[in-house]
C-alpha cells in the first residue's frame, strides 16, 4: 500500500519525504486555506513547490463545480507539472470531466466518494484514483473501512485499473484497517504515519539496550 500525506504544509511533506516512505501528496482547498495560501497564482506556485519536493503524484483539487469550468481549471492545474493529478468531486459534471481528462491523458482523483455506486461511476469514467472518505463516514456511524473493502472487491472482480485511495484517515488504526481492506493507497496526516512507529516494547527494549551498553562501556 502506498502512503500519501494529506496536507499542504511543506515542512510536514518534507519530513514525511525524508523518512523515505512517502509516495505522494493530496491537498484540497481547506488544506491550502489552513496554510494561509490565498489566490490562484500563489496556490499554483505552491503546487509546483510540492511537486519539486516529492517528485511523485500530487493531487490538486479543482474549485469549479460545472463541467466547462472544471475542464479549464483542471487543464491549467495539469499544465503546472507532470506529477499533478487533477482532483475532481464525485458529481455528475465531475464524472463527465473525468471522462474528458482520461481521453486527454490527464490523470484524475475522484474525491468525496461515499458509496460503491459513486466509485463505480468514477472507475468507468477512467479515474486514476478514487477517494472514499473513511473518517467522515465513521463520523455519521457508517463503516468507512467496510466501504473501502467493498470498492476493492468490485474493482478486482471487474478488473478496473482505478486505484482505491483511502482518504479522511484520522489515526494510525485506520491505516492498518485500510491495509486489511486492500486499499491501494492511504492518504494520512503525518501524525498517523509516524504513529506506526509507536510501540511500548520498542521503547522499553531500546532503553534496556542502551542501559546495558553504558554498563559495559561507561
Amino acid at each position: 500500500m502506498k502512503f500519501f500525506i494529506d496536507t499542504a504544509n511543506l515542512a510536514q511533506i518534507r519530513e514525511a519525504y525524508e523518512m523515505g516512505v512517502l509516495d505522494g501528496v493530496t491537498t484540497n482547498p481547506s488544506l491550502m486555506a489552513k496554510e494561509g495560501i490565498k489566490g490562484v497564482e500563489n496556490q499554483h506556485r505552491h503546487y509546483i513547490d510540492i511537486c519539486q519536493l516529492v517528485q511523485s503524484d500530487v493531487s490538486a483539487e479543482v474549485i469549479a463545480t460545472t463541467y466547462d469550468e472544471m475542464i479549464a481549471e483542471g487543464e491549467a492545474l495539469a499544465a503546472l507539472d507532470p506529477h499533478i493529478v487533477v482532483k475532481v468531486p464525485c458529481i455528475a459534471d465531475g464524472i463527465r470531466a473525468i471522462k474528458y481528462f482520461s481521453s486527454k491523458g490527464i490523470r484524475t482523483n475522484c474525491t468525496l466518494v461515499f458509496s460503491v455506486g459513486q466509485a463505480l461511476l468514477a472507475a468507468k469514467a477512467g479515474a486514476t484514483y478514487v477517494s472514499p472518505f473513511v473518517g467522515r463516514l465513521d463520523d455519521i456511524s457508517e463503516d468507512g473501512i467496510a466501504l473501502i473493502a467493498h470498492i476493492v472487491k468490485v474493482y478486482r472482480t471487474y478488473n478496473f485499473s482505478t486505484q482505491v485511495l483511502a482518504a479522511s484517515i484520522r489515526h494510525t488504526a485506520h491505516i492498518i484497517q485500510c491495509l486489511d481492506a486492500g486499499a491501494d493507497v492511504a492518504t494520512c496526516p503525518l501524525s498517523a504515519i509516524k504513529g506506526l512507529l509507536n510501540h511500548p516494547l520498542t521503547d522499553a527494549g531500546l532503553q534496556k539496550f542502551l542501559a546495558d551498553y553504558h554498563k559495559v562501556n561507561g
